[in-house]
């Protein structure tokens, strides 16, 4: 089977895994296709981290109106599957995006099957041309694919009527993100870790607020960049946590397994807007295979993600959050028993080599007419 992807996300030397782990299952020529960098908006540069990727090839092609999630696009992507001419080409961006409108069409016009990824977790009507895009991606893809179970619901509501399935974009590579030998016990002073994007959704001051309520051995690392930086190291001199908060810039994808071996509990707590809410939630689930219990709102994806594996609390609830930050603390059995079921469940739902052979099911799935007519929605988790 001839595979292309497409997809931003596979600048990561990490999230590249589950592409080394679909390369290597029988049967598979695979081609990726990546941009050289990824300006995300209010956040850090990503560029392409090189690595070696054993029995399959990267392409850098060029993207135009980097930044800009829904108008960017690949000039050189056309010439690239008239070239390789797959039998199925993964198209890692939303229905509605026009990348994914130009892929779709070349790949179409070439006959091979396609799929697209949708994040979108919150109900909107798309204008021209954007609903356009959409409609010609609900017509012409044979799968769609999935982060969340808002997101698919939102793609069915949509109109879309053929096979889906909800399915994390990356996994971890359980080999590289491992346990600490003490992770099962907390430790003295105790720290608490955010990583990710600073800017308010995230509910970052919140953390900040719950630190304060709690007591002084509890210490917080926050790694990450954005434009509420600022404002979030006012808060903390507010509440008078300052001294109790160190502050990092973001990391390279193959240096967050020590990142989180390094912290004693992860809090994500997203807070929902009128525009997002969290669609998954990646720092999660390579806290959890590093046996780090996790802590998160109840914002979009999260509790699906952390399961049985951590604690979920009211988004914005600080002294909710607090509490859950106390209870890890304070109870050693607790806090063990969380960091083996986390464990446990990436274990189960999120290595490479699970999500790559989910993946491989559903490019075969797409490639067998009869069997697509016959099954309307597969979820992958």
């Amino acid at each position: 089977m001839n595979i292309l992807i497409l997809s931003k996300a596979l600048l990561s030397s990490a999230y590249r895994r589950k592409t080394d782990a679909l390369a290597a299952l029988p049967g598979v020529q695979l081609t990726v296709a990546s941009p050289a960098y990824w300006q995300e908006p209010r956040a850090q540069r990503s560029d392409y981290e090189p690595a070696p990727t054993p029995n399959y090839h990267v392409e850098l092609i060029p993207m135009r109106f980097n930044g800009q999630h829904h108008l960017h696009y690949y000039p050189t992507f056309g010439s690239l599957v008239r070239r390789l001419r797959p039998d199925v080409v993964h198209v890692d961006e939303e229905s509605f995006n026009l990348a994914t409108f130009l892929a779709l069409r070349t790949a179409h016009q070439v006959g091979a099957r396609t799929c697209f990824y949708n994040y979108a977790n919150i109900e909107r009507t798309y204008p021209p041309p954007f609903g356009w895009f959409e409609r010609y991606a609900f017509t012409h893809a044979s799968h769609a694919l999935a982060c969340s179970h808002e997101a698919a619901s939102i793609i069915r509501n949509h109109g879309y009527t053929g096979p889906l399935s909800i399915i994390a974009q990356t996994g971890v590579d359980p080999v590289h993100f491992v346990p600490r030998p003490d992770a099962h016990i907390a430790r003295q002073p105790f720290t608490l870790g955010y990583v990710g994007r600073l800017v308010p959704e995230k509910g970052i001051a919140d953390l900040i607020s719950a630190l304060a309520a709690l007591p002084p051995h509890i210490q917080l690392r926050i790694i990450g960049s954005g434009a509420h930086a600022e404002a979030l190291t006012a808060h903390a001199s507010a509440v008078g946590v300052a001294s109790r908060i160190t502050w990092q810039p973001p990391v390279a994808s193959h240096a967050m397994p020590a990142v989180m071996q390094g912290l004693d509990a992860l809090v994500l707590p997203s807070r929902t807007t009128s525009n997002w809410k969290e669609q998954f939630g990646r720092v999660l689930v390579e806290a959890m295979a590093c046996g780090v219990p996790v802590i998160g709102s109840d914002s979009g994806e999260i509790p699906h993600v952390i399961g049985d594996g951590g604690i979920v609390y009211p988004e914005g609830n600080q002294t909710a959050l607090a509490d859950a930050i106390g209870q890890l603390v304070a109870n050693p059995q607790s806090y063990a028993d969380y960091s083996q079921k986390a464990r446990q469940r990436v274990q189960q739902h999120y290595t490479q080599q699970a999500l790559a052979s989910q993946y491989l099911q559903i490019y075969q799935q797409m490639l067998t007419p009869a069997q697509t007519a016959k099954s309307p929605s597969t979820p992958a988790q």
